[in-house]
């Protein structure tokens, strides 16, 4: 890739995590377990406690790329090589992450991706705040999963091809 894109990818990408942070943190400093679970149900407990997991885990993947992204974009002379390893990193970092959660409170149905409408399905139905930041991550991380599909697999060819290790 060209120095001029590469450097755009890592503005947008930049971008998209910032929002994408902001979110995440004004709902967890929001909502305690006992405000999301006011039924005291058992299994929406788990269900909650695996979702807030899940979120602070993204939240901190998600930072961490947004302050490699700032550091790659503040130096004097543009290091393509990092920038596009950082760009790698937030593909699998934070886009799997929220796409494949490990407690696994909703998933991604394909079925549901170019119909316009929203491909998360739930494993439990959680109350409207927790359903409308995932439905709002899931676009920012949408749009990432497709400014990023080259370091999906093609990235990681060339570099083999090149004989480096990533």
């Amino acid at each position: 890739m060209a120095v001029f894109n590469v450097k755009n990818v890592c503005e947008t990408t930049r971008t998209k995590l910032s929002e994408a942070i902001g979110k995440m943190e004004t709902f967890l400093n929001g909502h305690a377990l006992q405000q999301l679970n006011t039924d005291n149900d058992e299994a929406m407990e788990e269900f909650y406690k695996g979702f807030l997991t899940d979120t602070r885990h993204l939240l901190v993947f998600c930072e961490v790329a947004y302050e490699k992204l700032g550091v790659a974009l503040r130096r004097p002379n543009f290091n393509v090589d990092y920038s596009e390893k950082v760009l790698y990193e937030v593909y699998h970092n934070c886009v799997n992450s929220f796409f494949y959660p490990k407690n696994e409170c909703y998933s991604e149905d394909g079925r549901y991706a170019y119909t316009g409408q929203d491909a998360i399905r739930f494993r439990k139905k959680p109350v409207r705040v927790v359903r409308d930041l995932t439905i709002e991550l899931s676009k920012l991380f949408e749009a990432l999963r497709e400014d990023l599909s080259y370091y999906e697999t093609d990235y990681i060819t060339q570099k083999r091809m090149q004989g480096e290790k990533v």
